[in-house]
C-alpha cells in the first residue's frame, strides 16, 4: 500500500479519505481541557515566550534578586525590568518579597523551574 501513496500525498497534513474513528473521537473528547486551563496554560507559555522574561527567569533560578540586581546583570533599564516582571508576577511564575524599601523576585515555585529546565534541555537537543 506504501507504493501507492504519490510523493505529493505524503507533503499533505490532511487525509486523502474522510473517515472518523468513532471510538478514537470518544476517548479524546472525553479528556479535553476546560477552556480556562487551555487559557490559563496558554498564558504561562506566552510568558516563556518572550525572550527578556525568559533571561529573568533563568536569573531568578539562580538567585533571588531586586530589579535594581536584575537590571545590571540583564543590562536593561529598571522600568523595563519592572513590566516584565509585573507581567510574570501576574502570572504567578515569580514570587516578590518585600524588606524595608527593597522588594526582592524568585521564582514562585518548583514547576516553573523544571518547565524552564525541560524547554533549556529541547533548545540543546535541538542545537
Amino acid at each position: 500500500m506504501e507504493d501507492l501513496i504519490t510523493a505529493e500525498a505524503k507533503d499533505k497534513e490532511c487525509c486523502d479519505v474522510t473517515i472518523i474513528h468513532d471510538d478514537v473521537v470518544a476517548e479524546a473528547a472525553k479528556i479535553q481541557l476546560g477552556h480556562d486551563m487551555v487559557q490559563r496554560m496558554a498564558n504561562f507559555y506566552q510568558a516563556l515566550g518572550d525572550p527578556t522574561r525568559l533571561r529573568i527567569v533563568h536569573t531568578l533560578i539562580h538567585a533571588e534578586m531586586c530589579v535594581c540586581d536584575l537590571a545590571a546583570v540583564l543590562e536593561m533599564t529598571q522600568s523595563s525590568i519592572s513590566h516584565q516582571l509585573r507581567y510574570l508576577k501576574n502570572l504567578a511564575l515569580i514570587k516578590r518579597r518585600k524588606v524595608g524599601r527593597q522588594v526582592y523576585y524568585s521564582i514562585d515555585d518548583e514547576h516553573v523551574l523544571t518547565l524552564f529546565e525541560t524547554g533549556l534541555a529541547h533548545a540543546a537537543h535541538q542545537a
